[in-house]
């Protein structure tokens, strides 16, 4: 099973910007769409974006479109799937995930297990 280690995550002021990391830990995810998911508060886990294998191709909540940018780069030895996130807003604070699509265009996780998450919160 491969291991999501996220990072990146940090608390900044609404407008700001960051910019999150997702690697594997044990085995690539090369082969699989990838995307992000947030759970703030008392709230279910949601979508966020996400970027196919060739990461030609990306897809992105109502919410976050405009405003948040996928990419990934399969270059490097490890691949790495990141979340480039600007103008952002109070209502994005969540623990943000990665983890594979269970189909292109889905909004669902591939499988239940998930990394450890990073922590983004935007004050007002």
């Amino acid at each position: 099973q491969v291991q999501m280690v996220e990072s990146g995550g940090g608390l900044v002021q609404a407008g700001g910007s960051l910019r999150l990391s997702c690697a594997a830990s044990g085995r690539t995810f090369s082969y699989y769409d990838m995307g992000w998911f947030r759970q703030a508060p008392g709230k279910e886990r949601e979508f966020v974006a996400a970027i196919s294998v060739n990461g030609f191709s990306t897809y992105y909540a109502d919410s976050v479109k405009g405003r948040f940018t996928i990419s990934r780069n399969k270059d490097s030895a490890k691949d790495t799937v990141y979340l480039q996130m600007n103008s952002l807003k109070p209502e994005d604070t969540a623990v943000y995930y990665c983890n594979a699509m269970a189909a292109w265009r889905s909004v669902r996780a591939q499988n239940d297990y998930w990394g450890q998450g990073t922590q983004v919160t935007v004050s007002s």
